[in-house]
């Protein structure tokens, strides 16, 4: 039989299957399904606390608000650039709160929220075509890495949804 046909069985027919009481089996059936629905609530409430600091990290780089940025950063925070971004002026790596809080300060008011790849993460697009995307690590509430890229090859590779402000 195929597996999709165990899920159309009765617990009494899967229980053997599974070596357990139809009671168990049901049990079982129960704490997955549970399980299933918590990941997803608990991915989709991830990404909506992924874009909240994104937000916030948008909002006081475009105001100057360097306490607001370093509030945001993991003290061993790395800004990473690839080879097209350091290209047009940005540093390979900047690494410590201070310092990344330094190079967006004031900066990024042209940047949209986006999902990259799934994640919160933001665009510089002029003219509706992505030129540096912004992609960003957080972990416990606070932006761990944030990495740039340009080069036009992995912009096309890249799922890249603009979101509005």
């Amino acid at each position: 039989f195929v597996l999709h046909d165990i899920f159309a069985m009765p617990f009494d027919e899967i229980a053997p299957i599974v070596g357990r009481s139809p009671t168990a089996a049901r049990q079982l059936a129960s704490r997955a399904r549970r399980r299933v629905q918590g990941a997803a609530a608990d991915a989709e409430a991830d990404l909506t606390h992924q874009r909240e600091v994104v937000d916030a990290f948008l909002a006081a780089s475009r105001g100057g608000d360097f306490d607001a940025l370093l509030a945001l950063l993991d003290p061993d925070v790395v800004l990473r650039a690839d080879g097209a971004a350091v290209s047009v002026g940005a540093s390979r790596e900047v690494r410590g709160a201070a310092a990344v809080a330094e190079t967006f300060s004031g900066r990024a008011r042209f940047a949209q929220p986006a999902l990259v790849n799934g994640a919160a993460g933001a665009v510089w697009a002029p003219g509706g075509q992505p030129r540096v995307i912004f992609g960003f690590t957080i972990r416990h509430g606070k932006i761990v890495a944030i990495d740039l890229l340009a080069d036009p090859e992995r912009l096309h590779q890249i799922d890249l949804e603009v979101l509005g402000d």
